[in-house]
This record gives structure tokens, sequence and C-alpha cells, in this order.
């Protein structure tokens, strides 16, 4: 029975190892480029010099199944480019199937686009470093459920890979930093900055919000940029919104990485870039629509545990208001993106 294991492994590997990663259609546009306006991002490839063949690479293992211990899902299976790299209508992460059961996650998948610019990484901020955040799920039981030596070994075992590491580093040696700082590469470069907002606030010719779109800004401004302040639509604080706690994940929040009481709770400020394609929402995914979102914040607060000072209240606003700033948060959409073959899936 062991024997067999390993054959079907191997040959997995093998049917994998053969997939080509074709170049990349723009090479001469690999750049981190600072739209007009926005603050300096947190990494900048100082240390990590952009090149084309450790993006492919980094590419390519974004959407390596062998990353999981199944050698069955990649990055790429919870984070889809067509939903701005969240995993649209899942409300948790779907991990390995083990022995006949799929493992789930705790927390909703988000999207991955400006991630330079994030100083923490994850809803409670466990990592703090955009080359280190992907050891968290490859290692998380509940996700790919394996461990970085036996990846680099699957890795060091196909010829594919001993090539584009050569092709991206001079030589086929394949290290657990040098898969990192590739996969922060092709992470690292999604950016998100030509929404219809992002025209509109450039005036661009013949682009207008609409009157609905104008208003839902104006409401946008008074009840919610306190936390999603322009120009990422976060501040990449850690706050608690008055969710109720749920029975089922009872999950701890920033608190479970610091483990300070006043940190019980408390969930980084997602950015509302791309918001009305990452649907489901908040830490937990328990909200399907947008509409349920802003019902929650105008509704009577949760006495939740360290409830931010911010919505002790509930917001002010009128089943119109809310249409209007959701017409708002559509403009946020980048479809420029989303449809950016440098970024999509190269084994499809």
């Amino acid at each position: 029975m062991i024997k067999k294991f390993i054959l079907a492994s191997l040959l997995i590997v093998s049917v994998i190892s053969c997939k080509v990663d074709p170049k990349i259609p723009v090479a001469d546009n690999l750049v981190l480029t600072v739209p007009e306006g926005w603050p300096q991002p947190h990494y900048n490839f100082e240390e990590n010099p952009i090149t084309q063949d450790r993006f492919i690479l980094g590419r390519a293992l974004f959407y390596e199944p062998m990353l999981s211990v199944t050698n069955s899902i990649s990055c790429g299976t919870c984070h889809q480019d067509f939903a701005a790299f969240a995993n649209k209508g899942h409300i948790t992460s779907h991990g390995v199937v083990v022995d006949g059961v799929e493992r789930e996650g705790t927390r909703n998948s988000p999207g991955l686009f400006n991630l330079a610019w994030h100083p923490t990484f994850m809803y409670d901020g466990g990592s703090s470093h955009i080359e280190l955040q992907p050891v968290a799920p490859i290692t998380n039981t509940l996700e790919m459920a394996e461990q970085i030596p036996s990846v680099i070994a699957k890795l060091q075992s196909s010829q594919k890979y001993r090539s584009l590491f050569k092709n991206a580093y001079g030589d086929e040696v394949i290290t657990g930093q040098r898969l990192l700082k590739s996969l922060a590469q092709f992470m690292g470069l999604i950016t998100s900055s030509n929404s219809k907002f992002d025209q509109y606030k450039r005036h661009e010719k013949n682009v207008q919000l609409t009157s609905e779109e104008e208003r839902g800004y104006g409401l946008f401004q008074a009840n919610c940029a306190s936390c999603h302040k322009e120009p990422l639509f976060s501040d990449f604080e850690f706050r608690s919104n008055g969710l109720a706690i749920s029975r089922v994940y009872k999950d701890s929040g920033r608190a479970h990485v610091t483990s300070l009481p006043e940190d019980r709770y408390k969930f980084k400020t997602p950015s509302l870039r791309n918001v009305a394609l990452t649907d489901p929402y908040m830490h937990d995914g328990r909200f399907a629509t947008l509409e349920q979102c802003l019902d929650h914040y105008t509704n009577p607060a949760k006495q939740t545990e360290n409830l931010d000072p911010l919505l002790k209240n509930p917001l002010p606003l009128t089943p119109q208001d809310k249409k209007d700033i959701i017409s708002f948060l559509h403009t946020l959409s980048d479809f420029e993106l989303i449809k950016d073959q440098r970024f999509a899936d190269p084994n499809h």
C-alpha cells in the first residue's frame, strides 16, 4: 500500500512538473509603480530585485499544487484572479482533503492586491513581512498542511522547477528563501489602482461619477473614511467592529498573536478596493452582501468586548443612503487587474 502511494505521488509530481509556464505577455512592465498621491510602500524590492524570471517563477509557485501535502491545491485555489484574488462565494478557505474529509479553514480568504503597502498580513497581523506570509497557509493543517522542507524536496525533483530556479537565480538550488522571495515578487506586484474611481480622481477624459455614486462618495467620506482611508481604503489598524462572536470559530483576532486582553476580537481593517468582487465579507465570511454589511453598521451596535469607539453608535444611514454608498463602492472595482494576464494561472 505504501509503495502504491509513493508511486502515485511521484506520478502526480511528474505530471505537474511537465506543465510549461509560458512567458508573460508584457515583459517590460515589471515594476512597482507608486500611483500619484499614494504613500511609499512598506516593501520596495530593494533586497529582492524584480526580474522577469523571478516573477515567472513566483507565478508558477503561486499556482503550484505541490505546495500542499496532497499536491491538490495551490495559493491560487483560494485566491482567484477573477475575484481580485479572493475566494468568490466561499465563507472560509477550503483546505486539502485527507482521508476523504475536506479540511476547512476558520477565516475568509481576503483579496490579494497592493500587498507591498501592507505593514502586516492576515486578519490578525500574524505575519509582518510579505516574504514570510505564505508560510502560514502552506503549513496550516486546515489549509495546505505541508512543510517547507517537503515542498523544497518536491520542487527539487521537478525538472521544470530546477529550470525555473536556474533561470531566476543562476543555478538549480532550491531553497526556502528563494521560494518565498519569488512568491513575494508575484504577489507584491499585484497592484490595484485603475478602478473607475481612480480614473475619476485622475480626471481622465469622459470618466464621471453618476449622481448616485457621487452622493455615495460623500456619504462614504462622512461615515466610513475614518477607518477605510484613501487611497488604499484601509488604515491597516486592528479594530473590533461589533460582530457577535462566532460560536463555531471563536476567533480571538489580534489577541491570537499578542495574547493581550485588549486585542481580543480585533481584526485588521480590510481594504474596500474591489469589495464588490470579493464577497462574502468579514473575517469569517458571515455576510453575503454589501447590504448586510451596511445593515450591521446601522443596527444598534453590539457591546462586544473592545468595541471600537468609532462604532459606539450606529451609523445614521437611510435605505437610500446605503444604496448610494454601495453604488460608490462598485466604482472601486479594478477590472483591468482581474483581466491582467500577467497574473493569471499559466497552466490554463
